[in-house]
């Protein structure tokens, strides 16, 4: 059984440290903007990446050191996301490694980078060099490391966990940012997450490319992809269990387990997106495969019209048959039905009669569920997204760091 530990963090499970500092990059004093994860030990570590085709070198140099599945940590900077700065770019990410690994007495191939915030800016340096210094790394300094990361976050996302795999506990923890550009296709979000569990690397990997795949790529701010997204995850093997093999018990319930916590900070990314005040959820049913029920349920989820008659709470739920149509999932508009806050307002493709002054009720709550009946096969998918506002307008047109 999952159990959620009470102000739990990324370093809650065994053997990791972390820690955050004031560095300059934001430039609003003691405002954090560096922040380092590491394991005590040598980690099983593997990641999935931003397909975007303008990509960090951050990005590129991580996604070169953890094609051997190992790691120690990362070094994460926010307020610029050293995208967009020619072979500079490249350059700036080992020196932070390397500044990084001194500091710790690590082995640079042991570290990785990640950097978040303003694409087309270089990233200071020498601001960087000089306040390396001052970033500790201890057993309580995962939530300075969470609040590190973030750019235009409004708080941290963080979560931790513990399972029982065959009579040992095994604790999962994980820490996200990213409010806005959120329309990940991974493989401006980051995640990191560690665990004490024992694991080899193809098994850890396959593992996290599936939680990924019905979680973080199924959610939407604004349905732009970053140039940085990144989740990694480190496994230290701390925990003393058996190996976790596949096809096992264990192996399920650790798969259970990491999806919770991918799940679990997914949606508290589309909770905060930039100027949101209400969360969409979309559960497509009926489809003929998993692929479809998937692209029909985030083309819903990441309509601009959707969204905006969220925020506008009304019901015209001709946009989500539009939204629909357009997924490329096959489906007959004659066999569609379509629910709000499961007040059924479509049957067989056309309206119903349903009270419309109560569907607006309804759609005045923070949580404004779509079940879309495709009618065509066995198939579902979940995707999440939030309305837009006008504030998001203004957010984006003002933001610097």
């Amino acid at each position: 059984m999952i159990e959620v530990i009470k102000d739990g963090s990324v370093i809650s499970p065994k053997g990791f440290l972390a820690g955050g500092t004031y560095s300059g990059i934001k430039a609003v004093d003691g405002v954090l903007d560096l922040g380092i994860l590491i394991s005590e030990h040598s980690a099983v570590a593997t990641a999935t990446f931003t397909t975007n085709q303008v990509v960090s070198p951050s990005v590129t140099l991580s996604k070169e050191r953890v094609a051997d599945g190992k790691a120690r940590g990362v070094i994460v900077n926010s307020g610029c996301a050293n995208c967009c700065v020619g072979s500079q770019g490249y350059i700036d990410a080992e020196e932070m490694i390397s500044l990084a690994a001194r500091h710790l007495n690590l082995k640079e191939e042991e570290l990785l980078v990640c950097s978040t915030g303003v694409i087309g800016v270089e990233l200071p340096m020498a601001l960087i060099r000089q306040n390396i210094g001052n970033l500790n790394v201890t057993k309580s300094g995962g939530h300075d490391f969470a609040r590190a990361i973030m750019t235009t976050d409004s708080h941290q996302k963080e979560i931790a966990v513990s399972v029982d795999l065959g009579g040992k506990t095994v604790t999962i923890g994980g820490a996200a940012k990213g409010v806005g550009m959120i329309h990940p296709s991974m493989a401006t979000m980051l995640c990191f997450i560690t665990t004490d569990a024992n694991i080899a690397h193809p098994l850890l990997d396959t593992f996290l490319k599936q939680s990924v795949d019905l979680t973080f790529n199924m959610i939407d701010v604004d349905g732009d992809q970053s140039t940085n997204d990144t989740v990694m995850v480190l496994a230290n093997g701390m925990a003393e269990g058996d190996v976790i093999k596949e096809g096992t018990a264990a192996a399920k319930e650790f798969c259970e387990a990491l999806q919770f916590v991918c799940e679990s900070l997914a949606k508290a990314l589309i909770k905060d997106g930039e100027g949101s005040e209400r969360i969409i959820e979309v559960l497509v049913e009926g489809a003929v495969d998993n692929k479809d029920a998937r692209i029909a349920a985030r083309s819903i989820a990441s309509s601009i019209l959707v969204k905006s008659m969220v925020h506008g709470r009304d019901p015209n739920w001709g946009r989500i048959m539009m939204a629909l149509g357009k997924s490329g999932a096959e489906m007959e508009e004659s066999k569609v039905d379509i629910y709000i806050n499961e007040i059924h307002v479509v049957h067989d493709g056309v309206a119903i009669s349903y009270l419309k002054d109560a569907v607006i009720s309804v759609m005045s709550g923070e949580d404004i569920h779509f079940r879309v009946n495709l009618n065509c096969g066995n198939f579902e998918a979940t995707a999440w997204g939030c309305d837009l506002t006008e504030d998001y307008v203004v957010i984006n047109s003002a933001y610097t760091t």
